[in-house]
């Protein structure tokens, strides 16, 4: 007698693409225009029309859009920026790359966002500008930020790689508040162009110099190969573009499906005992903070905080063996190796930001994750958790 087939794996992340996304990579393929052609300019003609923003700049990547934006900000050596060490290392590499340093503060226990009390508490005549991150697709404080911002005469640069779509307490949408910020589009994240970026800048000067910059400092009229600035290569190919357009042609249906699957996920952990931050404690299953007020999360990944007593590494060992992937979820940047060779950071100095940091856990989630596999997600968790 044959064994029963093994139940498909349950990755972390995969991309929703169709017939859409191959026929406009086929449109440029057979145009033979693989970079610096057309579409690139469509791609950011229908960024700007979804954010009803002007100054899409495309690139390689969300690091590259970042490092852009620094550069628009003219932050450099001996300029200290305040922002989060709950993040991807890439929005603090990229002040490093500048010379600039990055001030770490610590984040709201609820939002996971920099705390801004924390942050007008950390200005001193050395921070010259705030660098928020919309975390795990969570709206920054922006307004109180802004208000920072504006009284201490500080640049802003908005890390949105995770939050395509998130709306701030104030209505308006993330990117299009006119401080330079920088999307990412990797395969995991609400659309994707495989590896690509945004930033969206409001200076029209600035957004030319940025378009030059990306191309090795070359002059925009590309007729002859006059280079007018230092700049670097980080164009993005035509045919990511084309996956941008028809990603963004479908992005409603793609919030859709995310915005279902975090809700059958939050239905089904509820009836586990799990709690929101702020109604819960270190010994409760924390979710994701639902939507506050007019303040909308764009869902990026599903997180959850593990109970202080749970065994991370063994719930991971578990679901791995029921063939679902997770993921601790994230590692702090002050404690990566690099920052604490260079900047003597320890444990400790965050407390928030570490705790999230050892008890997170990323679950499977993309569009298209049907109930079968969420219930199995759910009964495999349960089972490691002893619930």
């Amino acid at each position: 007698m044959s064994e029963p087939a093994a139940e498909p794996r349950i990755p972390l992340a995969r991309p929703l693409l169709g017939e859409r996304e191959e026929e406009l990579v086929l449109e440029v393929l057979r145009s033979g225009m693989l970079s610096l052609g057309p579409m690139l300019g469509r791609f950011e003609d229908a960024f700007e029309q979804r954010l009803g923003a002007t100054g899409a700049v495309a690139v390689s990547s969300g690091t590259t859009a970042l490092h852009l934006g620094v550069r628009s900000l003219g932050w450099g050596d001996g300029d200290q920026i305040l922002t989060s060490p709950l993040s991807f290392v890439a929005s603090s590499n990229c002040l490093l790359y500048e010379g600039a340093t990055p001030r770490f503060c610590d984040v709201d226990p609820a939002t996971l966002c920099i705390d801004p009390e924390i942050a007008e508490a950390a200005i001193n005549d050395e921070v010259t500008g705030i660098l928020p991150i919309h975390i795990f697709g969570y709206p920054a404080a922006m307004e109180r930020l802004e208000s920072l911002s504006s009284r201490h005469g500080l640049g802003l640069l908005e890390d949105a790689a995770q939050a395509l779509g998130a709306i701030c307490a104030d209505g308006v949408q993330v990117g299009a508040r006119g401080n330079p910020t920088a999307f990412a589009f990797y395969a995991n994240k609400q659309m994707t162009t495989g590896e690509g970026g945004m930033l969206m800048l409001a200076d029209p000067e600035a957004i030319a110099v940025a378009r030059s910059e990306r191309n090795q400092g070359r002059a925009p009229e590309m007729k002859v190969m006059n280079h007018e600035r230092i700049g670097f290569n980080y164009r993005l190919t035509d045919i990511a573009a084309a996956l941008g357009i028809a990603q963004l042609e479908r992005l409603d249906e793609l919030f859709a499906s995310r915005q279902a699957i975090a809700g059958a996920y939050t239905e089904r952990f509820a009836d586990l005992g799990g709690a929101e931050p702020g109604a819960g404690d270190a010994n409760d299953l924390l979710l994701p903070l639902a939507n506050q007020g007019r303040a909308k999360r764009s869902w990026f990944v599903y997180l959850l905080r593990l109970p202080k007593a749970a065994d991370r590494d063994a719930v991971i060992d578990a679901l791995e063996q029921d063939g679902i992937d997770a993921r601790a979820y994230i590692p702090c940047i002050h404690l990566q190796p690099p920052y604490r060779e260079r900047f003597g950071f320890r444990g400790g100095e965050f407390p928030v930001a570490e705790d999230f940091s050892r008890r997170g856990l990323a679950l499977p989630f993309y569009p298209g994750l049907g109930e079968a596999a969420i219930e199995r997600v759910v009964s495999s968790l349960r089972r490691a958790l002893g619930r």
